[in-house]
């Protein structure tokens, strides 16, 4: 008899990750069947797709609220579909908001669920920690941190490492790709990749780097986007502003490139500070969001850094500009530093390489599979 796996990554990071895994087990178990949410990385590992995660990736209460009946519907048919096909394993990537109540449900008809990559349940709600423990069965969890916020709880968590090592690896090893650097002092802006972000968060990286330009002789800057998407979001919110550097391109899908090669960079905090990591670029971390969510966000949030390279590290590694104190005078001048030989240069490169280390090795999507194989056996 065929096993099979109900997957659900309902956004587009869970869908590169999910696929990875997916990969990696059908190459140890080729007949093993993947069903479930997924979005054009699942769909090419071979999964079998109901639901297309571009349809269920949404952000913010609004669109949330607005779209109420459509999630509703999307739940109760894929617990209808779980009682009826009887999957071996839930597996569960990230994605809180659906998946913990999904989880619930599974318990409820004896099917085991699976959790892969932990949602950060202890920046904003570690009393989702002893529910979640109790409602999955075994958590695979992508950083070293993790383990520990659920000691004591009955969980089972397996660290296997960051999915992101073996991309930085492969990137580190390609050949050097050309880039359009405008100077000879390259500069990369990463400025997110949610129309949100790139609003707020772009106009202060571009009038930072027109000081910078000013004041360090040779300055150019690249602006990275990871799609054509969020280019297309550069491009418009650029339009609209002036002021700003003289020497500045824009390239697409070469992220890793562009770290590789900036002697430092200004980056939105989130997954690319560890990608800026992992290729050892020296960084500042950014962000801004509206005041409302500011506010709140305080009152939630129980960590004491919100960039993922300083939460691994256990101290301030990069330097944080958070929403009033994110200034164009204040990047231009923590930047600079980072762009010569100096001690604030070298002591940040000596903590991302120990961020590095603590990331794992190579290989977590094949260590995310086997414990996913093992859980079916």
């Amino acid at each position: 008899m065929t096993r099979s796996v109900l997957v659900i990554a309902g956004e587009v990071s869970g869908d590169q990750r999910a696929a990875e895994l997916v990969r990696a087990a059908h190459a140890r178990e080729p007949g093993l069947q993947f069903w479930g949410i997924g979005g054009d990385e699942l769909r090419a590992a071979g999964m079998e797709i109901l639901y297309d995660t571009h349809a269920m990736a949404v952000m913010g209460l609004g669109e949330v609220l607005r779209r109420y009946g459509f999630f509703r519907r999307v739940f109760a048919d894929l617990v209808a579909r779980a009682r009826e096909r009887r999957p071996d394993a839930v597996l569960l990537v990230d994605y809180p908001g659906f998946n913990l109540r999904f989880a619930a449900e599974m318990r409820k008809l004896d099917i085991k669920v699976l959790y892969y990559i932990c949602p950060q349940v202890w920046a904003w709600h570690r009393a989702r920690i002893p529910h979640m423990a109790r409602l999955v069965n075994r958590l695979i969890a992508i950083f070293p941190f993790e383990p520990q916020v659920f000691a004591g709880t009955g969980l089972r968590v397996d660290f296997v490492g960051h999915p992101l090592v073996d991309a930085a690896q492969a990137a580190r090893a390609a050949t050097v790709q050309a880039l359009p650097w405008p100077g000879a002092v390259h500069i990369a802006l990463l400025p997110g990749s949610r129309r949100q972000e790139v609003d707020r968060i772009l106009p202060v990286l571009w009038a930072a780097a027109a000081r910078l330009e000013r004041a360090v002789p040779g300055a150019g800057f690249l602006i990275a986007a990871p799609s054509a998407d969020v280019a297309a979001l550069v491009r418009r919110r650029l339009a609209a502003l002036t002021g700003g550097p003289a020497h500045c391109e824009l390239v697409v899908g070469a992220t890793r490139a562009v770290l590789r090669q900036a002697r430092a960079a200004l980056v939105a905090s989130g997954t690319a500070t560890l990608e800026t990591a992992l290729m050892g670029c020296p960084m500042l971390v950014v962000y801004k969001t509206s005041p409302l969510t500011y506010f709140f966000g305080r009152l939630l949030i129980r960590v004491a850094h919100i960039g993922m390279v300083n939460l691994i590290a256990g101290r301030t590694v990069c330097p944080e500009y958070i929403q009033r104190a994110a200034t164009p005078a204040a990047l231009a001048a923590a930047l600079a530093p980072l762009l010569g030989d100096t001690p604030e240069r070298a002591a940040q490169l000596a903590g991302l390489r120990e961020v590095a280390v603590r990331l794992g090795l190579p290989g977590a999507a094949a260590r995310a599979a086997d414990i996913v194989l093992a859980e079916l056996r």
